[in-house]
Formats: C-alpha cells, structure tokens, sequence
C-alpha cells in the first residue's frame, strides 16, 4: 500500500481495452509525513476520489487484474481507499 495524493485524471483516446470503463488519475506518493517521495504513478479510480484528496494505493497488479477481469491488463495500481483528513479543534 502507498499513501498518494490525487494530482489528476487521465485522459485517452487510445488505451489497453482493460482501461475502458475504468477512471485512470495521476497520484503523487507521499512519505509519513506528508511530503512527495518518488515520481507520480498511475492508477485506476472506483472510488471517484478527487482532486488533491489524499488515497491508500494498492499495488497488487493481480488484484487490479482481477478487478478488471483482464488477466492480461498491464495494470498494477487501483485506489483501495480514501484518506480521511485530520480534525483541528
């Protein structure tokens, strides 16, 4: 699992048939404590999360194949969950 940060949605006209139907976005990794760490990596989107909203990443390509049920889609990383945002009083 990567803790991400939405960066943006990508969009295509042309793509692997296993990325129809599916929302693909940009996300920034993040360290513990917040800051970017390593370049930005792609993944699907069943959660429709927005933009800048922080996410749990899952990198478990045959989970995300069989998502998709494309055993042979090149995709490796789908959003599992949305991070929720800390409360200041």
């Amino acid at each position: 699992m990567i803790l991400a940060r939405v960066d943006g949605v990508i969009v295509s006209s042309v793509c692997h048939p296993s990325l129809h139907g599916n929302r693909s976005v940009i996300c920034q990794p993040l360290d513990d404590q917040g800051r970017e760490e390593g370049g930005p990596i792609l993944a699907i989107d069943p959660l429709s999360a927005g933009q800048h909203q922080r996410v749990l990443i899952s990198t478990d390509g045959s989970h995300t194949r069989n998502f998709v049920k494309d055993q042979k889609s090149p995709l490796r990383n789908m959003i599992m969950a949305i991070v929720d945002e800390k409360e200041t009083r």
